[in-house]
């Protein structure tokens, strides 16, 4: 039969979800803890716990010195005594012996009691946070724990999140004990625990919802391309296929809409449309604006506005296709990325027809329909009158807005082409380099560089290109005039670019300081081999060299001591160089870039009265001699 210990143990384990291991070390840490407490033993002091794991007896196991005589049973213990616990254990040496209390089963109890606590709390946050940060993305279920006006308290079985009230469908309302699906949003650290917020109006959430309704996203016969959602009102999907044969918008919505009614139940009865994405861009727009029936679309990708799409339908179709509020003209903006303007069919013929009638450079068009617009203004008289209108006469409003729209769009394209041809000449013409110095670099004043910074012009090279295709543009920014476009360009034409940095250079670079690097290191090895070659020559202006070698002193025979004293008074310092006359070229060039930081000095110091050699910078000792005058050849 397992112990009352074993049994206590695994019942731990169990009601917290943690591991064998983790239980196992902080008992341990609280025994350590219990005993630290009930003999006052120092920090530094290693004391280790040694638990049974099925009778549960504690053993405690503290760092002694072996000593002859034991004068602090806490710290000291006799070599017999180690022996008893260490085969290895010698005089005067550190040892583990067991310091086991009489009492200590009771008192631990007592007093690790906390500690365990505390311990098995902080491991259960700590598993709970890496169980949820993993789920984090992804959706789950839960249980309506409490109400608050600011949030709901969601109970995920081991730990509990938080549904913000901005993350709540509009409208909906909870009860406790319901069962809901959430978003896991977010998971963070703090001191109680793992906070979990969680969401039911993100649009990953319908994401997760038909990832789990439909098998064929799953199987990756469908994939999502993209989700516009506005929580409680109204959500788009594009779908499209990764297999010939299957239909998306089928496969999601399931049979007689079982599967989509499924998702609109669980969202609060919030409206979906599943639409087949395209490539094709004019299409894709058409089919994001259903149920909503499209005349046309026709795109506009305008360098300053952006891509625009004009989108024409017939007037019985303009509210469905902007929907209550905008939304469906929101959510078909967000889930193509354009910008879409919804127009009438009478409204874009009028402004086609005002257009080729006004304008001049719609001259040539106006001739090609010129049988077609007489009749397009009697269609419009009618509309104004409230006149019935024949499906023929509709027909030839959207033919001839149809044309008209598409030769502007060619026009637009020929114009953009023109554009593209005129920049690139304009780059060519602007030095490399000019994309990579900032206007404060470039000697352009601080205001004027803050004012075009601010109008997104970094580099002197975009503000040159800018300059030549319409400085007008410039002229529009606030606080700019002719002034500044004068010294913007004087300024600007006059500054010396430098070439432009590339990757090669850069990686030179960073492998020069490494190189500078080895040379240092070499250096004291070349002076080694040259120390253990010949001894250095003594150079003294005015004097012959004077080589010390062991016993004996060449050149001119005067004594070492002398010939010190003698440069001391003369000339004040010596300076000693190695020969460098058998050495490589790398050992010289090595040698060289030494000898600019680091020579060595002889010199007499009057403190010691002696003469003493010691390592001076070579720059410093010409300023020392320049200031103080004692240097004079």
């Amino acid at each position: 039969m397992k112990s009352e210990f074993a049994l206590a143990f695994n019942e731990i384990t169990e009601r917290f979800g943690l591991s064998q291991d983790t239980v196992m070390e902080a008992l341990k840490a609280a025994m350590v803890s219990a005993y630290r407490r009930s003999v006052n033993a120092s920090t530094a002091q290693e004391i280790e716990a040694r638990i049974e794991s099925e009778t549960g007896e504690v053993r405690i196991f503290s760092e002694k010195e072996i000593v002859d005589e034991v004068l602090n049973p806490l710290t000291e213990v006799t070599l017999e005594e180690a022996l008893q616990f260490d085969d290895q254990a010698e005089m005067a040496g550190m040892s583990l012996v067991d310091s086991t209390p009489e009492d200590f089963g009771r008192v631990a109890a007592q007093t690790a009691k906390q500690v365990i606590l505390q311990r098995l709390r902080e491991a259960e946050r700590d598993a709970q946070y890496e169980e949820y940060i993993e789920r984090e993305g992804d959706m789950v279920h839960g249980t309506v724990h409490s109400i608050t006006p600011q949030s709901v308290t969601v109970g995920l079985g081991r730990a509990e999140a938080i549904l913000p009230r901005n993350q709540q469908i509009p409208g909906e309302r909870f009860h406790v004990r319901d069962r809901i699906r959430v978003y896991v949003l977010e998971v963070r650290k703090s001191s109680r625990g793992p906070v979990i917020v969680v969401s039911r109006t993100h649009p990953n959430m319908l994401r997760r919802l038909l990832e789990m309704e439909v098998p064929e996203i799953n199987q990756g016969l469908v994939e999502i391309m993209a989700i516009a959602r506005e929580a409680g009102k109204r959500a788009k999907v594009a779908v499209a296929a990764t297999r010939d044969g299957v239909d998306p918008v089928g496969a999601c919505v399931g049979m007689r809409g079982v599967r989509i009614q499924s998702i609109v139940r669980d969202l609060n009865d919030e409206k979906i449309d599943v639409i087949e994405w395209n490539s094709d861009a004019a299409t894709f727009i058409s089919k994001a604006l259903s149920p909503a029936r499209v005349s046309g679309v026709f795109l506009d990708e305008n360098r300053d506005r952006g891509k625009t799409a004009m989108v024409v339908v017939p007037e019985d179709q303009l509210s469905l296709a902007i929907g209550r509020a905008g939304v469906n003209a929101r959510l078909s903006a967000r889930l193509t990325n354009w910008r879409i303007d919804i127009k009438s069919l009478v409204e874009a013929a009028t402004e086609s027809l005002n257009r080729l009638a006004t304008d001049k450079a719609f001259a040539e068009i106006a001739a090609a329909e010129a049988e077609t617009m007489p009749q397009i203004e009697m269609i419009l008289i009618k509309k104004q009158e409230t006149r019935p209108v024949t499906p023929e006469e509709y027909h030839l409003l959207t033919d001839f807005v149809v044309r008209v729209e598409e030769e502007l769009m060619a026009r637009r394209t020929s114009e953009r082409q023109v554009y593209l041809e005129k920049l690139e000449k304009i780059r060519e013409g602007v030095p490399p380099g000019a994309y990579q110095v900032t206007l404060v670099e470039a000697g352009v004043s601080t205001r004027v560089a803050n004012l075009l910074t601010e109008g997104e012009y970094e580099s002197a090279g975009k503000v040159l290109e800018q300059l030549e295709i319409d400085e007008d543009k410039i002229l529009a920014l606030q606080g700019v005039g002719p002034k500044a476009i004068s010294e913007l360009r004087q300024t600007l034409s006059a500054y010396d670019y430098p070439d432009p940095v590339v990757e090669e250079v850069a990686e030179e670079a960073e492998e020069e300081p490494a190189a500078e690097a080895e040379g240092i290191e070499e250096q004291p090895a070349a002076e080694a081999e040259a120390t253990e070659g010949e001894q250095p020559a003594l150079e003294v202006e005015g004097e012959p060299a004077v080589q010390e070698t062991e016993g004996e002193v060449t050149g001119e025979a005067i004594p070492i001591e002398e010939a010190f004293q003698r440069a001391v008074e003369e000339v004040g310092q010596i300076e000693v160089e190695a020969d460098q006359s058998e050495k490589s070229e790398a050992e010289r060039k090595a040698a060289r870039k030494k000898r600019k930081q680091l020579s060595r000095v002889v010199e007499y110091d009057p403190d010691l009265g002696e003469t003493v050699s010691r390592r001076v910078r070579k720059e410093s000792r010409r300023t020392d001699w320049q200031e103080t005058g004692e240097f004079e050849e």
